[in-house]
């Protein structure tokens, strides 16, 4: 998960983290938690995110590619 595209993300929408948050049914400390990778976001709360943001795709922020 990459914090900073989705904080980009946001403010490019000028959506706050207490705004979205209380719009998809998220605590603010579970948001914070997810970001800082100590827990993980579910593809239930991704899809929820994505949508609310109007994003194409939630690869880059939430899935990252990896070259071996």
């Amino acid at each position: 998960m990459d914090r900073y595209k989705l904080e980009y993300e946001m403010k490019n929408r000028g959506v706050t983290v207490e705004k979205m948050c209380a719009d998809i049914g998220m605590s603010r400390s579970a948001f914070y938690r997810k970001c800082r990778g100590i827990s993980e976001f579910t593809i239930t709360e991704i899809q929820r995110i994505v949508d609310y943001l109007d994003l194409d795709s939630p690869m880059g922020i939430f899935f990252t590619e990896r070259v071996s």
